[in-house]
């Protein structure tokens, strides 16, 4: 094998258009303390079987937190961030910046337990400046690092997405159906807020295209809303395939533990998938990346790219890869 093709996928493909950061596909949200600690276990559990932690917890201090209680809750989240095991994603939900609990979410969440953090989730942003102030609220607890979430829960944010998504320190962007369409004085119908409709009002739909495009066009996390029909296992399945196949989210949220399992199926590549990326990638690393024709079609390292992401998909979603693909994720040792 030539030096070319020795390069790892990632060194080779990614340098002029990274694209999306590699995230697991679903983000599982949890606030009261019995279901928090249960998620943390089931993370454990699920990444034990699938041999990789497939799904982020959030810790929830916004709708988590009874009022008055808010400090407490904010020391019980670094309680369980600090218990969770080694390799885990574990990711907080502060309330928004005008909270009057922001300040000592932030001081004690972040200013305690970043380095166990994967992410932190600021709702409720409206623009830039809200980015700015939770920006320096992680830097004034010394948690510069920590990747930052926002969702997008209203028509101002919605207008203000690409922008949000253009800041260097937001890593995700959310999509808040529920308060979008309570943001619109009852315009929206309420089964704007169901498993289907939400699929269909021209207002939500064009807010999920809205935020998707703004994340992909600088390359960050589109992280799709979530399904209130948690005990409609068919709705759950419909809903996440959409979001997936048709709207070009990469993660979605899960509230309930009964739909972290068909978010995973519904954004991870099927068997077919797999396969022709396998071939295609292994052909081109043996072409040292050049341009090459695969069953009459022309690749080249823009189609590469397409089908390393399939890969890696795959990989985050737990799937088994064919020998071929499984090199190129061979956990790196020094």
């Amino acid at each position: 094998m030539t030096a070319v093709a020795s390069l790892h996928p990632r060194d080779v493909l990614l340098g002029a258009q990274a694209g999306a950061v590699a995230l697991p596909v679903c983000d599982h949200y949890s606030g009261v303390e019995a279901r928090m600690r249960k998620s943390l276990a089931l993370q454990a559990e699920m990444a034990e079987e699938f041999g990789a932690c497939v799904f982020d917890v959030t810790l929830d201090c916004e709708d988590g937190a009874p009022v008055g209680g808010e400090a407490e809750h904010a020391a019980l989240v670094c309680e369980l961030a600090r218990a969770a095991l080694p390799g885990m994603r574990v990711g907080v939900r502060v309330h928004p910046v005008d909270h009057p609990a922001f300040d000592g979410d932030m001081a004690t969440i972040a200013g305690q337990v970043a380095s166990r953090l994967s992410h932190l989730m600021v709702p409720k942003v409206e623009s830039t400046a809200d980015v700015e102030r939770a920006v320096a609220a992680l830097d004034a607890a010394g948690a510069g690092e920590l990747p930052l979430h926002v969702l997008i829960e209203s028509p101002r944010a919605v207008r203000h997405a690409f922008d949000i998504a253009a800041h260097p320190r937001v890593q995700s962007l959310s999509f808040g159906l529920m308060d979008f369409v309570s943001a619109h004085a009852s315009a929206i119908p309420a089964d704007g807020m169901g498993a289907t409709g939400q699929f269909t009002h021209p207002l939500v739909v064009r807010a999920k295209l809205e935020i998707a495009s703004a994340a992909h066009a600088y390359g960050k996390v589109p992280s799709h809303c979530v399904v209130t029909e948690f005990s409609d296992a068919h709705a759950m399945g419909m809903a996440a395939r959409r979001a997936a196949r048709e709207f070009g989210y990469l993660r979605m949220w899960s509230i309930h533990p009964s739909q972290i399992r068909p978010i995973l199926l519904a954004f991870s590549p099927d068997e077919e998938q797999i396969h022709i990326a396998t071939k295609i990638m292994d052909a081109a690393a043996a072409a040292d990346w050049a341009p090459l024709s695969f069953d009459g079609t022309l690749h080249d390292r823009a189609s590469y790219r397409h089908f390393w992401q399939i890969l890696e998909r795959a990989h985050a979603t737990g799937r088994r890869l064919p020998e071929e693909a499984r090199r190129w994720f061979v956990p790196v040792t020094h």
